[in-house]
Order: structure tokens, then sequence, then C-alpha cells
């Protein structure tokens, strides 16, 4: 495979099963979750009558990947997972060898359900580690231990070939050496698939609560620019290929369902919160438990749908493909959006190539080593505002 500038992705659609549980709340986390399972069986009946309502979006797609997110999708049975699978199978026409990830805790991936989620549908484990040290999990609320971490990857690479892991760097307090001691560890592995990303301060979050009573200093920008870098250079001398900022993978183990995203592929999201995208339109449903499944039980859909302006399908391009290896491409640029984008694209971006940040090799417009870190900042600076 070309990584340079090939997808793992086929023409197929993607599928993602948002499972909103958790068993605490990380201390950063914004996303949409519930730490009462008391509804999960009316849960698992909604996304099924969402799955089923849902299929003639896919009437010309086959599903080439199916992704269970959240919260965590490690707290379900294994019955519910194969449940919600052969549903997809039920009313969609699947790919031969699809990409089915699970989202997973260290914590819920005892040696017996990593033994019986080898033998089910799952292909692919998304292993939430963090860190390997005690001090930042627990700074960051999570459910598992340093020993949790190691044990369930060691007893996962046993019984599963695809295994990605998060950590995250720029923790508070986190040195440079204990983020090196981090990444070491996590190559010990032999993980074929690394997603990395910096701690961020999200509002209406226990950490930014703890931040603004002043009981956490955040790691400043240069300290986590400092920590990617490290992370970048590690990986690369170690076979992996940054594919997009935050997701780091040997050839032949990007993550097709990351890659999709990223590469603006059709999806449907399923789950309160989750979104969907067919590239025309954007979707995304009622962020509520009780709400989510008493529209379903009606056979409604709880979904809200923005129709995306050319301007919108521009910036939005821009602004995923600065972030990955394939770039944005301003020929694609002039056949979808028309001259008036290629030129401002060109004249916004020239500040950028001549300071080193990004590049223009034929039509491809990317980021080089140092503007990677900068991407999202530079991406806004290349939005359309006005035109329309």
């Amino acid at each position: 495979m070309n990584t340079e500038n090939s997808s793992p992705f086929g023409d197929g659609g993607g599928l993602y099963i948002h499972i909103p549980f958790c068993k605490q709340a990380c201390h950063y986390c914004d996303f949409h979750f519930s730490t009462s399972f008391r509804k999960k069986e009316a849960m698992i009946t909604a996304l099924k009558e969402e799955l089923r309502l849902r299929k003639a979006e896919f009437t010309h797609e086959k599903v080439a990947t199916i992704y269970f997110g959240g919260g965590t999708p490690s707290v379900l049975e294994l019955e519910e997972i194969d449940d919600l699978v052969a549903t997809v199978f039920e009313h969609y026409d699947v790919e031969d060898k699809p990409e089915i990830t699970l989202e997973a805790n260290p914590d819920d991936l005892s040696l017996q359900k990593i033994q019986a989620l080898a033998k089910s549908p799952v292909n692919r484990l998304s292993i939430g580690i963090q860190s390997f040290f005690d001090t930042d999990l627990k700074l960051m609320n999570r459910a598992h231990s340093a020993d949790q971490a190691s044990e369930s990857l060691k007893n996962a690479i046993r019984y599963f070939d695809n295994i990605s892991i998060d950590l995250i760097y720029g923790i508070p307090d986190m040195s440079l050496d204990r983020w090196k001691k981090n990444i070491e560890k996590a190559l010990s592995f032999g993980v074929p698939h690394i997603s990395s990303y910096a701690l961020t301060i999200e509002p209406k979050t226990a950490l930014a609560n703890f931040v603004n009573k002043g009981l956490i200093r955040p790691a400043s920008d240069e300290v986590a620019e400092e920590h990617f870098h490290l992370l970048y250079e590690t990986l690369l001398q170690e076979g992996f290929v940054c594919y997009e900022i935050s997701n780091f993978g040997k050839p032949g183990y990007f993550s097709q369902n990351n890659s999709a995203y990223w590469q603006q592929k059709k999806y449907i999201g399923v789950g309160p919160s989750a979104h969907s995208f067919d590239g025309e339109r954007r979707g995304w449903n009622i962020g509520n438990n009780p709400k989510y499944i008493k529209a379903l039980e009606k056979g409604e859909l709880p979904m809200e749908i923005e129709v995306l302006s050319t301007k919108d399908k521009y910036n939005e391009y821009v602004m995923t493909g600065l972030r990955t290896i394939w770039g944005v491409d301003l020929a694609r640029i002039q056949k979808e959006y028309g001259e008036k984008y290629r030129e401002y694209i060109l004249w916004q971006s020239k500040k950028f190539r001549e300071e080193g940040l990004l590049t223009l090799q034929d039509t491809i417009l990317s980021t080089t080593k140092n503007g990677k870190f900068l991407a999202d900042g530079i991406a806004a600076d290349l939005f359309m505002i006005n035109l329309s």
C-alpha cells in the first residue's frame, strides 16, 4: 500500500454505534454518556430500531466499517454486541470482511472477556489506556489502574492482531521523561496503531472546574507541542505513519473507520448524540438517553439535519484534509467548489508556505513536519468566511 497518498477505505460506507454508558465520569470528558445502566436494555432495543429505520440511507453502499464508540462500549455483554452486529447484517449490505472496532477500557478486558471477544465478529480493539502511570490516571479519574492497562494489553495481543491504544499527552505535571516512558511502554507491546491526543480543558467538565479554582494548572501549549514532536519522531522511527495528526499506524493498520471520517466518506451515526454525514448533509441525534429511547419506541428518528452550503463543504474539507497525509487537493477544490475557492486558498496559504508550515506539491497542499501540530489553527485561517 502507498501510505503517502492512498486511502485504505474503499467505496463503502461506515456505521458508528454510540454506546452512551460509562462506569464513571472521566474528569476531562465532554462526550455524551450516563453512569446509570438502568436503561441499557431499552437502549439496545432503540439502537436496533434506528439501524432498521435508516437502512435506506445505504441503498447504494456496502458497509465497510462498524465502529462501537462511546461512552464505553466494552460495558456491553457479548450477547448485546452480537445482537447489534447481527442487526446490521440483517438490514444492510455488508462487505465480506468489514472492520469491526470495539472501544474498550482496560478494566473491562478480563482474559475471559478478551477470549470471548476474539470469537465474536469484533476484529479490532481500541483500548483506552491514556497513560501507564497511576498519577495521571487518578488525575483524569480513569476507572482502571496502570497495572490493569498493562495486563489488558498483555492478554489482548495474544488474541487480536489489530489493536489500537489511546494515549494522552499534555497532562498537568507530566514531564517529557514520563511521556517518553509512556511511549516506550506502549511500543513494548508491539501494537500496530496508536491514537494520541493533547489533553484539552473542555467547558463544564470537572477538569475545567479544577482549573478555574486553581487546583490544577494545565500544561502550556509549548509543553504539549514538545510532547507531540517527541511522539511523532519516536513513532516514525518505529515504522509508524502519522496518517492523521492524532493517528499513527503501521502500514496496513490504518483505522478504516477514522480514515473514512477524515476523507469525508459517507457514514451513519446511530445512538444518542451520534453524527452522520452523506457529503451534502450533516445530521446529529438528540443527546438525551430517555428522549432518544422514547422517540425510537414511536418509530421516530430524533435527529436534526443541516444542509451544507458550498462554503461549509469547502471549510470542512480544508479542516479534515490538512490533518491528514492526503492533504487538500486544489484540483478537487476547483472542480467541486469553484475557481474562486482555489484562488482563495492559494492566496491565504502563501504565508504558511513561506514560513515552512505548509507545502504545495503538484495540486496537494499539506502540512510540513513543523506545521502538523498547528494544523487546526492554520486551517481556520484558510476558511472561507464571506463568499457564499
